[in-house]
């Protein structure tokens, strides 16, 4: 099983990224996915769910209507699509796979990718 996460970088406060989490290993369209994400000194911090077929999709609360998840089940990729970003967005970024058979609200995970790091700051 490998998630592979790319699309991170610096931008300035109000500018986008669109997060990118290329998965193999396992059959992609079974599982539900998440993004979490590590800001420096904290815990992690779930950000956005996605069942498997992509039909729900689910955020907490400071990314609902900023930040848009999506899969598509062809190509075994999970997205992030973030908008009007904030400082407090800052954060390392990564995918995860939920357990086969759970539920992302469970916020139980049994693989997760290296990350990628998302910068806001002027």
């Amino acid at each position: 099983v490998q998630l592979v996460e790319s699309g991170g970088g610096m931008v300035q406060p109000g500018g986008s990224l669109r997060l990118s989490c290329a998965t193999s290993g396992f059959t992609f369209s079974s599982y539900d996915m998440s993004w979490v994400r590590q800001a420096p000194g904290k815990g992690p911090e779930w950000v956005s769910a996605i069942n498997t077929g992509g039909s729900g999709t689910y955020y907490k609360k400071s990314a609902k209507g900023r930040f848009t998840i999506s899969r598509d089940n062809a190509k075994n990729t999970l997205y992030l699509q973030m908008n009007s970003l904030k400082p407090e967005d800052t954060a390392l970024y990564y995918c995860a796979r939920v357990p086969y058979g759970r539920s992302w609200y469970m916020e139980e995970y049994d693989y997760r990718g290296q990350g990628t790091q998302v910068t806001v700051s002027s």
